[in-house]
């Protein structure tokens, strides 16, 4: 197994008119965490000298036009574009949007090649990142499409971990969109992480309503009776430990939560709302479910804040030990099950 200094984390860069660049130097100016893994941002050096110099961070760092130049115990700056670049903090910016989509692009062909061994992204602006070559609403559909696997939308602070059946639709198309099918991929995925990423062995899984009260027996919908209560049956049946459905209104109020390895809601606000309430500033967003491990903080470019040396670092910093982590659980994963005979061995 690789040892955590030897670890590199890829990190694009996100919105640099955002905060991301500053949360990102804010992590890596402790030298210690140089001993813990190997970053490598993928922007460029005269951009990181820019945000340097403006939030007068005491740093310097390695700049590489090819991914074999990389030194472990230096922060190391990909170069992915040579062009000097305007930033003008708060503000939405097209340009910006295209560094954005540079840097997470570079960066995910760089992990698909092992050439990076897990990547952090930097927030970006949802709006300002479409164009005719990339029309996702975010990281996790551009990934799914790059990468191995199902991927779900999975918030993580410690032990709460909370996964969506849906993530960014209209809450009018919520009911539609959750189908038999649906459910059941959504859940396995879940189910499938929390045993290979988090070393979960029998996971227990509570499900939200999609309905208030999850429906009063049809009087304030019928899709919870109709459609969620026979697929999670059905995964019972598999043998997977799953409950629900739960009304969504007192489940995190009345620390149900605290029972499960973790809570699957119907909807984006269903779930997200009670995670951030709970965790902000320390919750991580990882897309479970594919080939190659991929975390975030769990907010956004707050341009309200950016430039001014405000923004918080510490979901940034937890996104990064987490990928470390979810990463050297599935090398010990696959080493155990290369060697099962080793599972049953004890130490003397």
């Amino acid at each position: 197994m690789k040892k955590d200094e030897n670890v590199i984390v890829g990190i694009s860069i996100g919105d640099l008119n955002g905060i991301g660049g500053e949360i990102i130097l804010k992590t890596l100016q402790d030298n210690r965490t140089l001993e813990l893994f190997t970053p490598v941002i993928f922007a460029s050096v005269k951009t990181i000298s820019f945000l340097k110099n403006h939030f007068k961070f005491d740093v310097s760092f390695n700049g590489i036009n090819k991914l074999s130049e990389v030194i472990h115990g230096k922060i190391n700056v990909f170069n992915a574009w040579q062009e000097r670049v305007e930033i003008n903090f708060g503000e939405e910016d097209v340009k910006m949007g295209e560094l954005a989509i540079k840097s997470l692009e570079k960066a995910t062909k760089a992990l698909k090649a092992n050439e990076i061994d897990v990547l952090v992204t930097a927030p970006i602006n949802k709006h300002n990142i479409q164009s005719e070559k990339f029309k996702f609403p975010g990281h996790t559909d551009y990934l799914t499409q790059e990468l191995e696997g199902d991927s779900l939308m999975f918030m993580v602070s410690n032990n709460l971990r909370v996964g969506l059946l849906t993530d960014h639709v209209p809450v009018k198309d919520v009911a539609n969109y959750i189908t038999k099918e649906l459910i059941d991929k959504k859940i396995n995925t879940i189910y499938n992480a929390l045993q290979a990423d988090f070393n979960i062995r029998r996971p227990k899984i509570a499900v939200l309503g999609i309905n208030p009260h999850t429906g009063d027996n049809g009087v304030i919908g019928k899709e919870d009776d109709e459609v969620l209560r026979p697929a999670l049956q059905a995964l019972v049946d598999n043998g997977k430990l799953v409950y629900g459905p739960y009304a969504a209104d007192s489940f995190f109020g009345s620390e149900n939560y605290k029972n499960f390895d973790a809570i699957v809601a119907a909807y984006h606000d269903q779930g997200l709302i009670p995670f951030k309430t709970l965790s902000f500033g320390k919750g991580v967003n990882y897309t479970a479910g594919l080939s190659k491990i991929r975390t975030s903080p769990d907010h956004g470019t707050a341009y309200e804040i950016a430039g001014k040396g405000e923004a918080n670092e510490n979901s940034f910093k937890e996104a990064i030990f987490l990928a470390i982590q979810l990463y050297n659980n599935r090398l010990e994963n696959k080493r155990l099950s290369e060697n099962p005979l080793k599972t049953g061995q004890k130490k003397i």
